[in-house]
């Protein structure tokens, strides 16, 4: 049973871009009784899971649904597709798409990175020219895989894959196209089918509203046609065996039973609310985020209001600051979890999700939380981001 030294009265304030806060009724539906995973009950449950997560995805293809993090996703995906010693391109956009790379070069692959040049690529989308210019210096096309990330939870950056893949096609390049949607799926726009993705990663504790525990693969035919091909050792992972024990609602190991009744409660609330009603309740709410962190004087980490991301806001601290010791007194004084800067801006800006089961008032106790903390640490805003919020927000 989890411990703490001091009670804080009244409810903790989850606004880290992920896990993000878990509804009610999801964490109701995660507490029945769990059943027998080959039993005709599960069989007809299963099905209907794998029927709303395609609704989720926007897609009519296959959707692989994995007990595992969205880490295990990426490997889910990457060993699938890939052989040992085949080459990928990777777009470096922040942490997640470094740690996306990492990874690949630990089972075998050859990554390649690339990015805006000569500026910093952690504070811009992706710039799909740069993926055709190199694809099409590949005529030998030994790139096999163009791997992005869709929403980049370290920076608050949100690429646009159509253009990817437009890119991809103007190159008239074989490679396939594998997305990272850990933190994009639910809360940002996102479109399997239409925007062209070969394979899009997700999991569930973002938009999804769920703890961690589940990841995704959503698939088109050629990725399955592909991974008929390919030699690379994997078992767990292997998408043939699941898709055939998906057929009836089964999986070819045991599920994670509970979680999925969660997924299923938490797909329910979304496809009522609709999915565009969703995107655009994430988009008003970060919209309003932006207003606060532009009243402080404070810049966005992302300078490019294209790419501006739904799903979380990172904001630079003044020079000087530490923004963990913020995030500590936020934590300490007012029960508020902010999210951390990671890699190269660790300590030198801070993240507020606001994304899955968050509205208006939700949003304005964590800007509150923020103000405050930013006077106790001595700055002086330009402006109350309190007001600026609640001013677009009414």
């Amino acid at each position: 049973m989890l411990k703490l030294d001091n009670h804080l009265s009244g409810r903790h304030f989850l606004h880290i871009p992920g896990p993000s806060p878990v509804p009610s009724r999801v964490l109701r539906s995660i507490s029945y009784q769990t059943i027998d995973h080959r039993g005709p009950e599960f069989g007809a449950f299963g099905l209907q899971v794998l029927e709303g997560i395609q609704k989720i995805f926007q897609t009519k293809q296959p959707v692989i649904v994995y007990s595992a993090s969205g880490t295990g996703a990426w490997e889910g995906a990457l060993v699938n597709v890939l052989n040992s010693g085949d080459k990928v391109l990777f777009y470096e956009t922040g942490q997640f798409a470094n740690l996306w790379r990492a990874l690949a070069k630990r089972i075998g692959l050859e990554p390649e990175v690339i990015g805006k040049v000569g500026q910093d690529t952690w504070r811009w989308g992706i710039d799909a020219d740069l993926i055709e210019e190199r694809l099409l210096k590949d005529t030998q096309h030994e790139i096999k895989a163009v791997c992005v990330v869709h929403n980049e939870t370290s920076t608050g950056v949100t690429s646009n894959i159509a253009a990817v893949r437009k890119a991809i096609d103007a190159a008239k390049h074989p490679a396939l196209l594998l997305v990272d949607s850990v933190s994009g799926l639910g809360a940002a726009e996102y479109r399997h089918d239409q925007w062209g993705a070969d394979v899009t990663i997700s999991g569930s504790q973002k938009g999804l509203m769920l703890p961690p525990g589940i990841g995704f693969n959503a698939l088109s035919p050629r990725a399955i046609e592909v991974s008929k091909g390919i030699k690379t050792p994997k078992s767990y992972w292997a998408w043939d065996e699941i898709l055939e024990s998906n057929k009836t609602g089964y999986w070819p190991t045991t599920p994670s039973t509970n979680l999925m009744y969660g997924l299923h409660e938490a797909m329910d609330m979304m496809l009522t609310e609709g999915l565009d009603t969703v995107f655009a309740r994430h988009q008003r709410l970060a919209e309003a985020c932006r207003h606060a962190a532009l009243a402080w004087g404070l810049e966005n980490q992302c300078l490019d209001a294209e790419c501006y991301s739904p799903v979380l806001t990172c904001i630079s601290v003044p020079e000087g600051m530490d923004a963990d010791l913020l995030r500590k007194h936020a934590l300490e004084k007012f029960n508020l979890s902010l999210g951390t800067g990671l890699g190269k801006i660790k300590g030198k800006a801070f993240r507020i999700g606001h994304l899955g089961d968050c509205n208006e008032l939700s949003l304005m106790a964590a800007l509150s939380g923020v103000e405050m903390s930013l006077g106790a640490m001595g700055f002086k805003p330009k402006a109350s981001g309190v007001v600026a919020a609640q001013e677009f927000l009414k």
